[in-house]
């Protein structure tokens, strides 16, 4: 019985030993993963922390990219609108001309065939302007504004002063933007 014992004893202290063996081993490994689960969560943390960053500058990349759609279509709309602004300003010296001439004829004789013509081809170059956004700047008798006007000389008059009173060359602008300013005589 004794030998029972002993062999019950000895299993005992065995099963002690590699009791205390997997606790020593389980507690090494509880350790490790416990240091290794501080890495994990740094990892996470910095893996975090940089898609964090990418994402930010992902949206800034796509709000700039918005940006830059809409400033290219507001471009060629503008391109498209104003176009014409430089063939028109050419244009304008003709007009100018036309006008002369018409002038000088009217003074001359009011019945010739040489005026109509004249006043054909000028009407023309206005309805064709006009057309593509090209429109006189009404000035004779409005308030002077120093946007549509440009002031060569002031006159005392018994009306309303800063007004135009007469007209020394005609001003346009393409839809809203002057081509050239009115040159005016304003009243004091």
């Amino acid at each position: 019985m004794k030998d029972i014992k002993r062999e019950e004893v000895e299993g005992i202290e065995e099963n002690k030993e590699t009791a205390n063996n997997n606790l020593e081993a389980t507690l090494d490994e509880i350790e490790e993963t416990d240091g290794n689960l501080k890495d994990l969560e740094e990892k996470l943390a910095e893996k975090t922390a940089e898609y964090e960053d990418v994402f930010s500058q992902f949206q800034r990349l796509q709000a700039d990219f918005s940006n830059y759609k809409k400033r290219v279509e507001k471009e060629k709309g503008e391109i498209y609108l104003y176009a014409n602004e430089k063939i028109a300003s050419d244009l304008l010296n003709i007009i100018d001309n036309l006008e002369r001439a018409i002038q000088s004829q009217t003074d001359i004789d009011e019945d010739n065939s040489l005026l109509e013509g004249i006043n054909l081809v000028y009407k023309q170059l206005i309805d064709t302007l006009a057309k593509h956004g090209v429109e006189e700047i009404e000035a004779l008798g409005k308030p002077f504004d120093m946007n549509l006007h440009y002031a060569v000389m002031q006159e005392e008059t018994n009306g309303e002063a800063n007004c135009v009173i007469d007209i020394l060359q005609k001003g346009y602008k393409v839809n809203d933007r002057v081509l050239r300013p009115a040159m005016v005589k304003v009243s004091r």
